[in-house]
């Protein structure tokens, strides 16, 4: 049975930083990990993916690119999402997710039906 389970996430200031969990089990070969996040009122927007053993540098949304930063935990199936220089606009409900596919290219973010299995997602609220 595959799970995807997120936490941190928080409230900060303008500029502040903030750091999200993403644990996924229940794959046995390869997966494409995404983030996603959804404002209130808008629709999911695709954050960074990259496929699960990292074989090539995430891929980031223009919005988050030099701020956002996706890696890989010390165990197997851990990433995180740092966020860094924290806006207003980047509040909102942060989705992990993943799909079940070897490749995960950059227009995977525009499609956030290719991804399959979700997490609970977990809220980030920025204050200017």
């Amino acid at each position: 049975q595959v799970r995807v389970k997120q936490s941190g996430g928080g409230s900060v200031q303008a500029g502040g930083s903030l750091r999200l969990s993403c644990e996924v089990s229940g794959y046995t070969v390869y997966y494409c990990l995404g983030w996603f996040r959804q404002a209130p009122g808008k629709e999911r927007e695709g954050v960074a993916t990259v496929d699960n053993e990292l074989s090539y540098a995430p891929l980031y949304a223009d919005s988050v690119k030099g701020r956002f930063t996706l890696s890989k935990g010390n165990a197997e199936n851990l990433f995180y999402l740092r966020l860094n220089n924290l806006k207003p606009d980047d509040t909102a409900m942060y989705y992990c997710a993943a799909a079940p596919e070897s490749l995960c290219p950059s227009w995977y973010l525009d499609n956030p039906a290719r991804f399959r299995d979700w997490g609970q997602g977990t809220e980030v609220a920025v204050s200017s």
